[in-house]
């Protein structure tokens, strides 16, 4: 083996004294409380000297070591009080000694260290999201919120940017097969009060539906979709993360389904937000950003929404900011789209069924002119549409209705 048990050792040993130099100098603003996130950091380092002759004591400070490269790493992208004291490069040193770490695990094992310390360090990361959470109801069936005045909710945002953090090192390719163990934590993160912890849990369900099959979410499917629909009405410093994960995860996981009720739920809690502040820019800007994977899911059942929909496109429109009136349009655009054309696709089923039906004249007669103002309205696109069903012979007779020389003989009604 390229590096032995005592490499890793003396390795460990090597990475972890700057970073304990580095952190020991940086300055720490105590906060109000008796909460003290730089010696929680510090007590993740391992002692120096390091004395370590068991495997077991090794995997152990690896865990923990693990831990403080995760959080000091992560704040980078935080914009939480209790990280903005660390500097960038503290924060890239955490970074680079994890990355060193991990090819000399690789070297040394063959292995994923990312992947084989997720069994441990996981548990340990719902566990501290959890201690500060709202428990939803005690013996008697009454709220109750003990278990937020027991820890320090600080312990909970810390743990809920390792957690996404360390999720985002996995390589895609070995991602899915950590889901069992990366979703309840995801989970109990988007069920947390705080929206700093939230939004780590929907970063981290962001990434899972970017990168993983979406069978891997078959499981806890009507568990997550139902977390998303109660989040939407989320805080407006989290709201495009939830409307960017419910998006993402109601397409990838309803994706043949159209009619599911939960791209219903989902677009209903979010239309109902946006009334509540229909002229909120922040608002707007981040549902109109993510929302096309869902308009194009649900294709021509979004007819059913435009009552609510366009009155709220037609307000955004006007709306003092270009960058509000290009998404709009382009929103609106997509919407046209995804139900005229499929629209074609309805038609032509109808159609053939009309042939059981009593009024099938009148009703294949009403089809066709409504086929025909489409073609007159959208000319090159109807076509392009059509010419799918040119050569079926069940449609030989519709196909000569709709030639532009005979469209005359099936007049408009105004």
């Amino acid at each position: 083996m390229a590096t032995s048990f005592s490499n890793l050792r003396d390795l460990l040993t090597r990475l972890s004294q700057p970073i304990r130099e580095s952190l020991s100098k940086t300055s720490y603003k105590q906060p109000d409380s008796d909460i003290s996130i730089k010696s929680l950091l510090q007590s993740l380092l391992p002692p120096f000297p390091i004395n370590i002759n068991e495997e077991s004591d090794l995997q152990s400070q690896l865990t923990s070591f693990t831990l403080l490269c995760a959080a000091l790493a992560s704040s980078q992208t935080s914009t939480y009080d209790q990280l903005s004291w660390i500097p960038l490069s503290l924060s890239n040193s955490a970074d680079s000694a994890f990355r060193e770490l991990h090819k000399a695990f690789s070297d040394d094992q063959g292995k994923d260290i990312t992947i084989e310390l997720m069994p441990r360090v996981l548990p340990l990361l719902k566990t501290s999201i959890k201690e500060s959470s709202i428990d939803k109801e005690d013996a008697d069936g009454d709220e109750v919120s003990a278990a937020s005045a027991r820890v320090p909710v600080a312990y909970a945002i810390v743990a809920a940017h390792q957690f996404k953090w360390l999720v985002t090192q996995v390589d895609s390719s070995q991602l899915g097969k950590l889901c069992s163990l990366i979703i309840p934590c995801a989970l109990t993160a988007l069920d947390h009060w705080s929206p700093e912890v939230k939004g780590q849990g929907m970063m981290t369900f962001i990434h899972l539906a970017k990168h993983v099959n979406s069978s891997v979410f078959s499981v806890y499917e009507d568990v997550i979709l139902d977390a998303c629909c109660q989040n939407i009405a989320s805080s407006d410093e989290i709201w495009e993360h939830v409307v960017e994960m419910s998006v993402l995860l109601v397409t990838c996981t309803q994706q043949n389904n159209p009619r599911s009720s939960w791209f219903e739920k989902v677009l209903n809690e979010m239309l109902s937000h946006l009334w509540r502040q229909p002229r909120s820019k922040e608002r707007r800007i981040a549902f109109l950003k993510h929302i096309e994977p869902l308009f194009i899911g649900m294709g021509l059942v979004l007819l059913g929404h435009f009552r609510r929909m366009f009155p709220l496109f037609f307000k955004w429109m006007h709306a003092d900011d270009d960058q509000s009136v290009l998404l709009v349009l382009d929103s609106i655009k997509t919407v046209i789209k995804f139900t005229w054309i499929r629209l074609i696709d309805e038609l032509v089923i109808l159609y053939k069924d009309a042939s059981l039906k009593v009024e099938k004249e009148e009703i294949r007669a009403r089809i066709v002119q409504i086929l025909t103002l489409l073609q007159k309205c959208k000319g090159e696109q109807f076509e392009a549409a059509w010419v799918k069903y040119k050569e079926d012979p069940n449609l030989s007779k519709l196909c000569t209705s709709l030639n532009p020389e005979t469209v005359v003989s099936h007049p408009i009604s105004t």
